[in-house]
């Protein structure tokens, strides 16, 4: 059975980069690698594609034959791989032996309240393909209370959407107070801990202070599931690549296959999660975190 990781994110989030640092991960741990490039408007690509959409269609050509904007050009595309998913299949067919990393496009309506990719996704899991969708999102959103809102609702709606064992990421950790400092340790971002400390923050903004039963609301919607947190990653990190491999292959199930010789040990290890929640953070604080005693207080005052 074919193994694989979905990933998708929106435009910028670094997918490409992920793809090729993670091709060149599992490369050096011995796994046969195949990327397969989703994206039709991605005609410059830094790995070698095994399937390439680019063979059955083009974004620049929708636009051109049928004079539609990128954002329609890009939804039609999808459509149209999905009316001909046996030109897929057949390409598959011939890396199903392989580790797959599908490049999405970035267009985040795709995975948020369109049904093309979702459809396609039904077909490969009903195919046993074992998939575990990778959501990449900027770590930089997290110094924003309102973009990190939003992202929190984005990557809500997108797990209960395209329904699959499902892995959200803090891309670009190293950039994480490129735009502003973070109010709260990481932690707070990558758990989701209590979002109403954010409220306090969001009606600090004369702007939104207008918005904050809507704010109130947006929340409660977030906390109420209780199903979105983050693993941070920066794909320079072999350690932050290796821990978002182990959330991904516990999710696939990859780890509990016969694919690689495991010890009982290992299974256990990995089934439990066992791993302290501040190794998760760690890195972020002590490398690309300006260090504040503070930094703490902002919860306990709240």
């Amino acid at each position: 059975m074919p193994f694989g990781q979905i990933v998708i994110g929106p435009p910028g989030s670094g997918k490409t980069t992920y793809c090729t640092g993670m091709s060149q991960f599992l490369t050096s741990l011995g796994r046969e690698v195949a990327v397969v490039n989703m994206d039709p408007a991605n005609d410059h690509l830094p790995f070698m594609c095994a399937v390439d959409i680019f063979e059955l269609i083009s974004l620049e050509d929708v636009m051109t034959h049928l004079r539609l904007g990128p954002n329609g050009a890009l939804v039609y595309c999808m459509e149209y791989l999905e009316q001909n998913f046996d030109w897929l299949k057949e390409k598959l067919d011939s890396v199903k032996d392989k580790y797959l990393l599908f490049d999405f496009p970035g267009q985040v309506e795709l995975y948020t309240h369109h049904n093309s990719v979702k459809n396609l996704l039904e077909k490969l899991t009903a195919w046993d393909y074992r998939l575990t969708a990778v959501h990449l999102v900027d770590s930089h959103y997290c110094s924003d209370p309102g973009k990190f809102v939003a992202v929190l609702l984005t990557s809500l709606n997108t797990m209960l959407q395209l329904s699959l064992p499902h892995i959200n990421v803090l891309s670009k950790v190293d950039l994480i107070e490129k735009h502003g400092r973070l109010a709260f340790n990481p932690d707070f971002y990558t758990d989701v801990l209590d979002l109403h400390y954010l409220l306090g923050l969001l009606q600090d903004d004369p702007l939104l202070q207008k918005y904050k039963k809507l704010n109130e609301a947006l929340v409660g919607i977030v906390e109420d599931y209780s199903l979105v947190s983050f693993v941070p990653l920066s794909v320079e990190d072999k350690e932050s690549m290796l821990r978002v491999l182990k959330a991904v292959d516990k999710c696939n199930g990859y780890v509990f296959g016969p694919v690689e010789d495991r010890s009982l040990e290992s299974l256990m290890s990995c089934a439990v999660g066992a791993e302290f929640e501040y190794d998760k953070i760690k890195d972020i604080k002590e490398n690309y975190m300006q260090i504040d005693d503070n930094i703490d207080d902002n919860i306990d005052s709240g």
